[in-house]
């Protein structure tokens, strides 16, 4: 066969899976479909942002082979950038936040990039770890990857996850759902569906401790209430990349309900998922309750249990933070 028709790992971002949630579905008498983003090269859904990021920067002559990119990040959008990165040879510097899990930061490091760990501070602060990053790009003139407010970052979900979802579902999709951590997804792929059909629903799924179900249902980020332990989601402000979106319904959703969510994939049904994921299923579940049958909901499955083992798949932690793993899934149609 012809080489052409082979290609390097930074051509097998996107093309996943949509899997049934088979127990959930049944339950709601609605089709629940959780995108596989666990599938990508890096392992999350970042990985289209990262790759997206990066090809906006070189056809605009800002990334060249030999340069480094920084970026503040969770993590999930720092993997995705070094796993990227080496592919097309740049060199990675990522600023993250202490209170991440340790398999996220020690995978950062393995993986080459130049991992810096900083104190949790909110952006406001001159030592957040994304003004850091900032900083530190303006300082040494490397690229700033600045996933928060590059509108190259929804723009690769419009060009892709949005697509591949009308495709895969046959345009019959009543509703996509996502949680928002730069806001990319839910802001890129909500406008291609929207311009597909403006009927879909686009909903929000936002944990505790964030403002963005504040901004949707009250217009201000003020209301701030409670916390969640969820990574790489849990927004603040609005970001660029949510410039002009409007979501049909926004909810709350409990990381105990998460847990529930994410524990009963793993068990019945081979999921091993992370806490975000569960928050976007939760959402996902509550609209099928206010609905009613018969919708086809489309949600993100962001990353996979494996950065979380420490944490979220730990007993101990469980414990220490009054969680329960083993409550029936049916609690979360109840509200618990």
């Amino acid at each position: 066969m012809n080489p052409r028709h082979y290609q390097g790992i930074e051509n097998h971002i996107g093309k996943t899976p949509l899997i049934r949630l088979r127990r959930l579905s049944d339950l709601t008498g609605c089709e629940i479909l959780g995108k596989a983003e666990f599938m990508n090269p890096g392992g999350s859904v970042k990985d289209r942002a990262a790759l997206g990021i990066i090809l906006d920067a070189e056809s605009e002559g800002r990334l060249r082979p030999g340069d480094t990119i920084v970026e503040g990040t969770a993590g999930n959008t720092g993997i995705g950038l070094t796993v990227v990165g080496h592919a097309k040879g740049y060199r990675t510097v990522i600023v993250i936040p202490e209170t991440q899990s340790p398999e996220k930061i020690s995978l950062l490091r393995t993986l080459g990039a130049n991992v810096l760990t900083v104190p949790e501070r909110p952006y406001s602060d001159p030592e957040n770890y994304n003004r850091i990053a900032q900083r530190l790009a303006a300082e040494k003139g490397w690229f700033w990857a600045n996933q928060f407010d590059n509108t190259a970052n929804r723009h690769a979900h419009f060009s892709s996850t949005g697509p591949e979802i009308w495709d895969q579902t046959a345009g019959e999709l009543t509703a996509f759902v996502s949680a928002v951590g730069t806001g990319g997804t839910l802001a890129g792929t909500g406008l291609y569906l929207k311009e597909r059909r403006k009927e879909i629903a686009l909903i929000c799924a936002d944990p505790y401790g964030a403002a963005m179900w504040s901004w949707f249902t009250q217009g201000h980020t003020d209301i701030k209430d409670g916390e969640s332990y969820a990574e790489g989601i849990g927004q603040t402000r609005v970001t660029k990349n949510l410039d002009g979106v409007v979501v049909d319904r926004a909810y709350r959703v409990t990381d105990q309900s998460a847990v529930t969510i994410v524990y009963q994939l793993l068990r019945d049904e081979g999921l091993f998922l992370g806490l975000s994921s569960g928050i976007n299923i939760a959402g996902a579940v509550r609209y099928a309750q206010e609905s009613g049958p018969g919708q086809t909901i489309v949600t993100i499955l962001c990353d996979s249990g494996l950065k979380y083992q420490s944490k979220l798949f730990a007993r101990q932690w469980l414990e220490e933070h009054h969680f329960y793993w083993d409550r029936p899934v049916e609690s979360v149609l109840e509200g618990s």
